[in-house]
């Protein structure tokens, strides 16, 4: 391992979250509140660990595999363990449990809170909890590639280890210019949600707020009872859109910039994610239509909320804990699907979902025809087997880490739909569960050792599992061996 190397590309990580720190620290200003201290003292301590990491560049800048993977996972991490400072340095969360649960449910945009009393938070405190988001959304390294020139070709491995699906594709030749664009797409959707909700009457704070959950798909709001508060039907009809749009792969986008319409709108991800959510907010709308007034009403409760929950926004308009069974069946469902690959969206992603029930089909074939030659086919390209192979074991992964989560939160002897839904939406980035976790709940109510439990559960969530798993591996911390050469 290129200790050196990873050492640099963490110190710059806290150089960045000092920079960020800067924005709430001017809310709070901004606003008169008496929080200037709680930024202030973790803004300096990352500023001297980034000063002492990452401003001597190392001769070796090569980073490996398994550094990306360790990177990734100490960098999400430590950002979300010096992130939650303010919070607890303010008292404004006063156990430090609570404010590590609240921080990485902002980086790894899940969306699940500790808070009973949302309205009692400060403004920059709100802004911080939000704005960790938007950051966290597109990945805090895409976030340093995109503002700091880092390293070589190599620094593929660092994407590979954050970007959310099953592989990752280069937009351009550069790294660092990759990351440009992802970011300039993604400011200027922000930018557009901000706006659009301006002009519907909500006021900036709050837009910016809720702007900042949509584009991160992460969910945390200015208002215990979430959009729903603000009673706006353009409100939701703008939001639920726009937490729709930001479920999309981003490279397609880029290909819409370029004019490769075909590739962009007939995308196998995009018309299954499409089509999942149309399905799903037609039979909600059937199901709840007897509880509204008027079809109108169904239509656009259950459009947001399929939107919120696929997208694993979080964001709701009523509460849905009170739908019949088969509404919030479909909901949970919707928490393991997920939204694209290349997305800011979590679960298991809509492009795993599709392979897997074609790699499914094909053994069927291969049952009932075993001489034939089959191949898994997707996005009209045929997939390699160890990709193939990979999302399945992605799936095995997946499972064991859900199921061993449901089993050790059980001890705190919650009823099983809470438990359950608790892991499913913390390890899907989602945030909202079902019964006590639901919409109008909260995560308070579990004991400390459960909330550092969900959230490893949301980090390695938000990381596809293996580099968090990677840093309790011994193997990952030997250094490497040198390559052997044949004397002749």
């Amino acid at each position: 391992m290129n200790y050196r190397m990873v050492l640099y590309v963490l110190g710059r990580i806290f150089l960045v979250e000092a920079g960020l720190l800067l924005l709430p620290l001017g809310c709070a200003l901004l606003y008169g509140e008496d929080t200037l201290l709680a930024f202030l003292i973790p803004t300096a301590i990352l500023a001297l660990l980034g000063c002492a990491f990452g401003l001597r560049r190392p001769k070796n800048t090569t980073i490996y595999a398994r550094d990306g993977l360790v990177v990734a996972a100490l960098a999400w991490v430590l950002l979300s363990a010096f992130g939650a400072l303010p919070f607890y340095i303010s008292r404004e969360i006063p156990a430090y449990t609570d404010a590590f649960f609240e921080m990485v449910s902002g980086f790894t945009t899940t969306g699940s809170t500790i808070l009973t009393d949302v309205e009692a938070m400060s403004h920059g405190m709100l802004f911080w909890r939000s704005f960790s988001h938007w950051v966290g959304g597109m990945g805090v390294l895409v976030f340093l590639m995109a503002v700091m020139p880092l390293t070589d070709g190599r620094a593929m491995h660092l994407m590979r280890a954050e970007v959310p699906g099953p592989s990752v594709g280069k937009l351009s030749s550069k790294l660092q210019d990759n990351a440009k664009i992802l970011y300039r797409i993604y400011l200027v959707m922000t930018v557009a949600e901000v706006v659009l909700l301006c002009l519907g009457g909500m006021p900036l704070f709050d837009s910016l707020i809720h702007s900042f959950g949509s584009a991160g798909t992460g969910g945390f709001s200015s208002r215990a009872l979430s959009v729903g508060a603000y009673n706006s039907p353009y409100a939701e009809w703008v939001i639920g859109i726009f937490m729709l749009l930001f479920g999309i792969n981003f490279n397609l986008y880029y290909f819409l910039l370029l004019r490769h319409f075909k590739e962009a709108l007939f995308s196998e991800e995009l018309l299954a994610y499409l089509g999942i959510v149309a399905v799903s907010t037609v039979a909600i709308t059937g199901n709840i239509l007897h509880l509204c007034d008027g079809l109108g009403q169904a239509v656009r409760l259950a459009f947001f909320q399929v939107s919120s929950i696929i997208t694993t926004t979080g964001y709701a308009t009523t509460d849905f804990n009170l739908w019949p069974s088969f509404s919030r069946t479909i909901l949970v469902l919707l928490m393991f699907v997920g939204a694209c690959a290349g997305s800011t969206a979590g679960g298991l992603k809509v492009s795993r979902v599709v392979i897997l029930f074609k790699s499914a089909a094909q053994e069927v074939r291969r049952v009932l025809h075993p001489h034939a030659v089959t191949t898994v086919r997707f996005e009209g390209k045929p997939l390699d087997k160890r990709l193939v192979g990979s999302v399945g074991a992605y799936l095995t992964v997946y499972l064991v880490i859900f199921t061993g989560s449901v089993l050790l939160l059980s001890f705190d002897g919650f009823d099983l739909i809470t438990t359950f839904t608790a892991v499913a939406t913390c390890f899907n980035n989602v945030g909202p569960g079902l019964e006590i976790v639901g919409p109008m709940g909260s995560f308070a109510d579990f004991s400390p050792w459960c909330k550092w439990l969900l959230s490893f559960d949301m980090l390695a969530g938000r990381l596809e599992l293996f580099p968090m798993l990677a840093l309790f591996s011994p193997r990952t911390w030997r250094p490497h061996r040198a390559p052997r050469t044949l004397l002749h």
